[in-house]
C-alpha cells in the first residue's frame, strides 16, 4: 500500500494531515539495533515522504545500514488522528537540494523565518534528501 485510501474517513483524515503537519518522527535503527526517533520537517510527495537531512546526522549512517523505517504523525490531544507508516528509506542525490523543492519550501517558509535561515543556510546544513516508500499504513 503507497498511500491511505482516500475513499476512506481515516484515509481521507491521514492524507490531510501529511500535507498539513509540519512536523513528522522518522525511527532509524542504529548499528547496534536501537532505534533512534528523529523530529523531521517533511513533505508527502508523489507517493513518498522526502526529509532533507542534516549533514551530520546520525541517520544517515543508520539508514545506509538498516534502510527500513518507521514515520508519525503527532496523534490529536485524544489520541485519535493516527498516522503511522512502514517504509524503506533511502538517500537519494538525484532528489536534488532543497532549494530545488519548491514544495517543500512553500511549506516550511514560516519556521524557515521563525528560525530566521535563509534557504541557502537550511540547503547548507540539510543537504541529505531522504525519500521513505511506505510499505504499510496504520491510520485512524
Amino acid at each position: 500500500m503507497t498511500a491511505p485510501d482516500p475513499s476512506t474517513q481515516a484515509g481521507a483524515r491521514a492524507l490531510a494531515l501529511l500535507d498539513r503537519e509540519l512536523i513528522g518522527w522518522l525511527t532509524t535503527i542504529d548499528p547496534a539495533g536501537q532505534p533512534q526517533t528523529s523530529a523531521v520537517w517533511f513533505l508527502w510527495q508523489d507517493g513518498e515522504i522526502l526529509v532533507f537531512s542534516g549533514k551530520r546526522a546520525r541517520r544517515n549512517d543508520n539508514l545506509l545500514a538498516h534502510p527500513l523505517v518507521s514515520f508519525n504523525l503527532n496523534s490529536d490531544p485524544g489520541g485519535g488522528d493516527i498516522v503511522t507508516m512502514e517504509g524503506v528509506a533511502r538517500i537519494d542525490l538525484a532528489a536534488g537540494p532543497a532549494t530545488a523543492s519548491a514544495a517543500y519550501l512553500a511549506k516550511y517558509r514560516v519556521l524557515l523565518a521563525d528560525y530566521d535561515w535563509s534557504v541557502e543556510y537550511f540547503a547548507a546544513e540539510y543537504p541529505v534528501p531522504v525519500l521513505v516508500r511506505p510499505t504499510r499504513w496504520r491510520v485512524g
